[in-house]
């Protein structure tokens, strides 16, 4: 019989006592211990996606909490890999327009061997508010449905395992991956931010599903056939709440407006003009919906999900049904605790994780 671990609630830690526990179990057939240790290797342990590369499918350039989360991710994930764009922008507003804006964040947080591309266009520019922050000299970015493609396909050739894909956007950059390149679809691990069981406005669905409604019901007819893991939704109901907003007076805004000034800081520049330019023309606060999205698919212990069996209306409205597609819906979180993660990645005084890695740490080769 194995011996029991020392105490430990890191991830190893916890492994290693649910082996103790199936070896025990093993050990003592006919037991409790035994029926416990088959219900344990019934329900295969979670893999461990630290270290894995990451997509982020963002609708950048409108509701601030997106670039937030994108500079939070450049700034603490060497293994940021690829952002694309999604509902992205068409004329009269400019061809590509959330892609870059995307480039020219990334470049001015030390990250150019992130690629950007622009992909899906829904036509909803409503809440667009940076098209002329934009510097002329950014180029175009690479765009369309093939471009897409390739640019996943580039990310997961560079590895062996998963590939972390965080969605801020609507699901249609990942239906489209889902229905022409199942194989790499195989490799993704999904973390959407979008959905809600009890969503605040009950005539219409959340607004990542309602831009694209057959974009979701394929996402979801994928994972009831098992072409795509499981994957997490980060649902309104959890996400739209005071407690994640960030307004004029937040200690946020206030650390990226002091820095504004500071060449080396651009980037909190470009962040402290998009929080001023939303709070102008649409809201007096932004909630942190994509940043919260961006801590669990990075591990974080803040948010907390559910096995929870889906479907969706004719609309787009999910609701709970005994014969749904079986998705992780999220049930709470601990938000003070995210939101002080969240200043601290963001706070120009610190240093970035991600300042001494360069594209050595995002295109390595990991073991399967």
């Amino acid at each position: 019989m194995a011996a029991r671990p020392d105490d430990d609630s890191s991830p190893g830690g916890v492994r290693e006592h649910w082996q103790v526990m199936v070896d025990t179990g093993d050990a003592l057939p006919g037991t409790t211990l035994a029926a416990t240790a088959a219900k344990l290797r019934a329900a295969p342990w979670p893999e461990d996606l630290r270290g894995t590369p990451i997509i982020i499918d963002t609708d950048i350039g409108g509701d601030v909490d997106d670039a937030l989360a994108v500079a939070a991710a450049a700034r603490q994930q060497p293994r940021l890999a690829l952002v694309l764009t999604g509902d992205e922008t068409r004329p009269p507003v400019e061809n590509g327009g959330r892609a870059r804006f995307a480039r020219w964040l990334l470049d001015t947080l030390g990250r150019p061997e992130v690629p950007t591309v622009a992909g899906a266009v829904l036509g909803d520019t409503e809440h667009f508010c940076v098209h002329d922050l934009t510097p002329a000299t950014v180029p175009s970015q690479p765009g369309g449905a093939a471009a897409v493609l390739a640019a996943v396909a580039a990310v997961c050739a560079r590895t062996d395992g998963p590939v972390r894909w965080v969605g801020m956007a609507p699901l249609s950059n990942l239906a489209h991956v889902l229905d022409h390149a199942p194989d790499l679809a195989a490799r993704l691990r999904v973390t959407q931010m979008g959905g809600a069981l009890a969503y605040r406005c009950p005539d219409r669905a959340e607004h990542n599903i309602r831009l694209d409604v057959d974009a979701a019901r394929r996402v979801m007819a994928a994972v009831g056939q098992g072409r795509l893991a499981t994957p997490r939704f980060i649902t309104s109901d959890v996400t739209f709440t005071p407690e994640l907003g960030i307004t004029a007076g937040h200690p946020i805004y206030q650390a990226l407006e002091q820095a504004a000034a500071t060449p080396a800081a651009q980037w909190a520049a470009i962040l402290h003009a998009h929080l001023d330019r939303w709070y102008a023309t649409a809201y007096p606060s932004t909630l942190q919906h994509d940043g919260l999205t961006l801590s669990a698919a990075l591990g974080l212990p803040f948010v907390t999900a559910a096995g929870t069996p889906v479907v969706l209306d004719e609309i787009g409205r999910m609701s709970t049904a005994p014969d749904g597609v079986r998705l992780r819906l999220s049930t709470k979180a601990d938000y003070p605790a995210f939101m002080t993660w969240f200043a601290a990645a963001l706070d120009p005084a610190t240093p970035a994780a991600a300042a001494s890695a360069t594209a050595r740490g995002v295109g390595a080769r990991r073991p399967a």
